[in-house]
């Protein structure tokens, strides 16, 4: 009724566990698993906050039948008037005044002299026009003006 230890049949210490000093054995592979779920991660967040980085002052703009411009490498320089008139320079307000001096100094570390304006449709051309000659007069002679694709039922 006791309980027994059963016998090992012969030849049985050959087949013992080898033990690794330390308790176990070294991983001799690099899991990549975890490297890549954090890459694709991190590729998705900024494919979704890339779009989200460009200029963020609300203007309503002019619509047109105008293609798109080709990109440049560098980040594009927008000056915009908004419906109110104020005049911008990326996201921060400037004053008139002060634009010539503050697109000379911009022009001189810029490469390109490509810049983007944004006019709401409230100004009147005037406005746009006198814009226009100071981007100039601050060293940018390639001046883009930035406007929404027209639906094929309006006529702008």
């Amino acid at each position: 009724m006791g309980a027994g230890v059963t016998p090992k049949a012969s030849g049985g210490g050959s087949r013992r566990r080898r033990r690794v000093r330390g308790g176990s054995a070294a991983m001799s592979e690099i899991n990549i698993t975890p490297f890549v779920d954090v890459m694709l991660v991190l590729l998705i967040i900024f494919m979704v906050a890339a779009p989200l980085m460009t200029v963020g002052v609300p203007v309503e703009l002019p619509k047109t039948q105008a293609s798109a411009l080709p990109t440049d490498d560098e980040e594009p320089l927008t000056v915009t008037i908004t419906a109110e008139g104020q005049v911008m320079i990326q996201n921060s307000e400037t004053d008139q005044a002060e634009l010539v001096t503050k697109l000379q100094a911009i022009a001189a570390e810029r490469s390109s002299d490509r810049i983007y304006l944004r006019a709401d449709g409230a100004n009147n051309w005037n406005r746009v026009a006198e814009i226009m000659g100071l981007l100039n007069a601050g060293g940018f002679s390639n001046i883009g003006l930035v406007t929404d694709i027209a639906t094929s039922g309006s006529n702008g």
